[in-house]
């Protein structure tokens, strides 16, 4: 007969550093995706002014996450900055999502056909006109797919975090095997609140898309 030592407490726990990790993922998606999209915008109108922002890019994207995360901490002390572990970890993810976010919204405003940007400008369009009336719009729609995938790796990603001594998800599981020594049936439990999470964003992200084509 199967018998657990996990209890309904231990659920709420799970569900505790549930939260903490979709905290952690709208701060980080909040900060990249407005940084990002700066960035990309300049990437993509100013590419040979911008070298160096993408050389600095670069660093974020290819250096591991959990480097990033020590590196950060071990700056935030040595500064004598008084932030917390939460801000560090928003900030650290908020960075790696803008490195990211960055190609993505590049891509989607290089994607906009140059022969549709011609005939806006000679339509009477001025130049901003034309970014927000003709450029944003089909970008925003290339890029959207891969910004819906950068949540969902970002959500991921915030597993990390436990490095740096928030309890998240998987920390709060672990927490649990600790104490009841039952890896198995806990990792599984928190296996599934993952997917749960990412299931409902990509539905999210599915049905926004599905409006878009029914308002073309």
């Amino acid at each position: 007969m199967f018998s657990t030592s996990f209890t309904w407490n231990d659920f709420l726990f799970l569900l505790q550093g549930a939260w903490v990790t979709l905290l952690l993922t709208l701060g980080a998606m909040a900060i990249g995706t407005v940084a990002g999209v700066l960035c990309g915008l300049l990437r993509a109108l100013l590419p040979r002014a911008t070298l160096p922002l993408s050389w600095l890019l670069d660093v974020f994207r290819s250096v591991p996450l959990l480097i990033q995360f020590v590196l950060f901490n071990s700056l935030k002390s040595i500064a004598g900055l008084n932030w917390s572990a939460f801000t560090v970890a928003c900030i650290v993810l908020g960075i790696y999502a803008t490195a990211f976010c960055t190609e993505i919204v590049r891509s989607g405003v290089l994607a906009v056909p140059f022969n549709l940007r011609r005939a806006s400008r000679s339509l009477g369009l001025t130049y901003l006109q034309d970014l927000r009336y003709i450029v944003l719009p089909i970008a925003t729609r290339v890029a959207f797919p891969g910004w819906l995938n950068l949540v969902l790796s970002v959500m991921k990603d915030t597993a990390l975090v436990m490095w740096i001594g928030i309890v998240e998800l998987l920390r709060a599981s672990q927490t649990i095997v600790t104490r009841i020594q039952e890896p198995l049936l806990v990792l599984c439990i928190a296996g599934l609140i993952y997917y749960v999470m990412s299931l409902v964003v990509a539905r999210l992200g599915a049905r926004l898309e599905t409006r878009w084509q029914e308002n073309d």
